[in-house]
């Protein structure tokens, strides 16, 4: 009989939705947390019917079921960072508020509102229910869209970036990472700018601290593909798990993005529309 030589990991949790097609949603939450060396549990909030040409059908599950099994793992689990990705509907939207609300543990929110082939994830009235969620989370990490969405104002420059990350902020998150990769602007000389506006406590280390704020911008090379499935939950899910390891938010997401250009250049080449990024070459050193 062998010994018994069990690891003793982080815990984070994903709140989000299945993806039948296997490339975002709980599937690259979980995928990203494992990369990580992080034990990632799950809440569904939804399930989809979609592959890489698109989302044929969305199914919300009861907002009563969500709360059990939050519990469940609540319940159970000492959790350390927690990540919420597609919530579907308003009712879902402020069941989940009210469960993480006043969790001891990093909340990074993924207001997942579009699917990367452009399908409408989110029903319009969820939309509007987001802001109390945002204003407890220690990251949003939305792309341009969602934070044009978020903030009534279009997101089409970096400087627009940090505009939308500072009304984030002011609307009580404690930070915002506007992702860069919808921003067509940066095409031209071959980079993304993903820009974090965060609290400045202390004075902070960014590159822009004032007006009780800290603004960093990290710039990585663009890769030549369509292939961007999950990369939004691989993203969020990376920093929780970071996060969740005891890492700074700073660090937490300068590494994650760092490593998402990665996981765009090596993804999977699956399925017959665009493939999806590969989560599996995330926290790898």
């Amino acid at each position: 009989m062998s010994e018994y030589e069990p690891v003793d990991p982080p815990v984070a949790l994903a709140i989000a939705g299945s993806d039948s097609g296997g490339g975002a949603g709980i599937q690259a939450d979980l995928t990203a947390m494992t990369a990580h060396g992080v034990f990632g549990t799950a809440v569904v909030t939804a399930t989809t019917a979609q592959n890489t040409r698109g989302v044929e059908g969305v199914h919300p599950l009861p907002a009563d079921h969500v709360a059990s099994q939050h519990a469940a793992v609540a319940g159970d689990f000492d959790v350390a960072a927690i990540k919420t990705g597609m919530l579907a509907t308003a009712e879902i939207v402020e069941r989940v508020t009210e469960l993480v609300a006043d969790a001891d543990a990093p909340l990074v929110v993924d207001p997942v509102m579009v699917a990367a082939t452009g399908d409408r994830l989110l029903s319009p009235a969820a939309e509007d229910a987001y802001e109390a969620l945002i204003a407890a989370a220690t990251l949003v990490t939305p792309n341009a869209d969602e934070a044009a969405v978020l903030t009534d104002e279009p997101v089409e420059t970096p400087a627009d970036a940090e505009r939308a990350g500072r009304e984030l902020v002011a609307l009580g998150a404690d930070a915002a990472l506007v992702k860069g990769g919808h921003i067509d602007g940066e095409s031209a000389d071959g980079v993304v700018v993903d820009t974090l506006v965060r609290r400045d406590i202390g004075g902070g280390d960014g590159e822009g601290s004032r007006s009780g704020v800290a603004v960093d911008r990290f710039e990585t090379p663009r890769i030549d593909t369509d292939a961007t499935h999950g990369s939004g939950c691989a993203l969020s899910s990376a920093i929780a798990a970071r996060l969740a390891r005891g890492e700074s938010l700073r660090e937490a997401v300068g590494v994650a993005v760092e490593e998402m250009t990665e996981a765009v250049r090596r993804g999977y080449d699956v399925g017959e529309g665009p493939g999806a990024v590969n989560p599996t070459v995330l926290g790898e050193e």
